[in-house]
């Protein structure tokens, strides 16, 4: 194994997943840490964890299992691969995962980049921009768990790490390979422990990746994997992208507030496919939302998909969150509709997507599914995937969509390409 990963959601785990399939790797997905080794012949591991939003402690734990884990499988470089809007708060969980795992390998020196221009997320002077406005400006400051209002990342991932924090900007980076590794042994000799890099196109990310071939750890969003099986000298292969053919009946389930799902429910809902939404404030007063959710799908189950949603308006979300409390109510939603997504399935379900990155580990872990085979991409970030779970005997596609990614047509793509 050349490249050894550790994503802080599933989500992330398959965005990265899907951008060094396409560079041509083959790679493994596992949910969780494996308890034993894995069959040989993977370029790449990604180990998807569920560690985003919980506490510090508990992230760090959990990434320095997974490193262990890849390391002793023989990975060379491990890779950190966090959201590419930078999802954290000022007490972690990127500072303090990067910095126990530079601990871990002994290293004084990495680099943080979550720029993913495919996706529009674009960083200059080491401000995050995402599409033409700035972090702090985008629908990310509304974020119900990890609000982004400041879109300096200097400052933000400063906030929560103990080592300097400098910046390797764009014109260093437009100078090529060379110059990127002369400005890294510039920090590295003012004591700067972690640089935020520039990147505005995928151009700079293959320089980039050239430039990090020594770093025995990288962060990033998933964008800087495009410029890594260089190193290996790896190339694009389609063929690493095949699965096995989809059939069976077509269910969304988004958990997802944000701009984009928001959009893409509203998408689904114009197109007149059968959509039914979820009230938080009823599950909490003890409706079965989970028996409604199913009686609703079951007799529309067929060629047409179903939507069950709880995706919701920023106002709205904060209405519920004022009544239950902000990690009850995101607790109470990926409870009900990972059980929803179960059932889906055990019902005959066996193309699902589903929208939010913590909505996606809850569906994960409910549905049992322990690997993963990526497959062809419908959005940048977002590929097919197959994988087998108990509830499916003859195996279940699945795509699992980070909230912000995605045209507004989203949904009706991923099946138009599946069929």
């Amino acid at each position: 194994m050349y490249l050894g990963c550790i994503a802080d959601d599933f989500t992330g785990a398959t965005d990265l997943a899907n951008n060094l399939v396409r560079a041509g790797m083959k790679v493994v997905q596992t949910i969780g840490i494996p308890s034993s080794p894995l069959p040989a012949g993977a370029d790449a591991v990604v180990v998807a964890l569920k560690s985003r939003t919980i506490p510090a402690q508990e992230a760090v734990s959990q990434s320095l299992a997974a490193a262990s884990w890849l390391k002793a499988q023989g990975a060379s470089q491990l890779y950190f691969k966090y959201c590419s809007t930078f999802d954290s708060t000022d007490a972690g969980n990127i500072g303090p995962v990067t910095e126990a795992l530079m601990d871990f390998l002994a290293t004084d020196f990495t680099i943080a980049c979550p720029a993913f221009p495919d996706n529009g997320r674009t960083l200059f002077k080491g401000h995050l921009f995402v599409g033409d406005v700035l972090l702090s400006d985008s629908g990310m400051k509304n974020h119900p768990l990890t609000p982004m209002t400041d879109a300096n990342l200097v400052r933000v991932l400063q906030r929560q790490s103990a080592r300097k924090v400098g910046l390797i900007d764009y014109a260093t980076v437009a100078a090529g390979t060379e110059a990127i590794q002369a400005r890294i042994a510039q920090l590295k000799q003012d004591g700067v422990g972690i640089a935020i890099v520039d990147a505005i196109s995928n151009a700079d990310l293959i320089k980039m990746g050239r430039a990090f071939a020594a770093l025995p750890l990288v962060t990033a969003g998933s964008g800087v994997a495009i410029g890594l099986p260089q190193n290996w000298n790896i190339a694009a292969n389609p063929e690493s992208a095949l699965l096995p053919s989809a059939s069976g009946a077509k269910a969304v389930v988004s958990g997802s507030c944000s701009t984009a799902s928001n959009a893409q429910v509203a998408d689904f809902i114009a197109r007149g496919w059968p959509a039914m939404a979820i009230d938080p404030l009823q599950v909490a007063g003890g409706v079965d939302m989970v028996a409604r959710a199913l009686d609703w799908a079951r007799p529309r189950l067929g060629a047409t998909p179903v939507l069950i949603y709880a995706t919701a308006e920023p106002s709205a979300v904060k209405a519920v969150q004022a009544k239950l409390g902000v990690q009850e109510a995101g607790e109470l939603i990926e409870k009900t509709l990972s059980a929803i997504a179960l059932g889906l399935v055990q019902g005959g379900v066996r193309q699902l997507l589903v929208a939010g990155g913590e909505t996606s580990g809850a569906c994960v872990q409910a549905l049992d599914i322990k690997t993963m085979q990526i497959g062809p991409q419908i959005d940048p970030g977002v590929p097919w995937c197959f994988a087998h779970s108990l509830a499916a005997d003859s195996g279940v596609h699945i795509a699992l969509k980070s909230g912000n990614f995605g045209t507004v047509d989203f949904f009706s793509k991923a099946f138009a390409q599946s069929s």
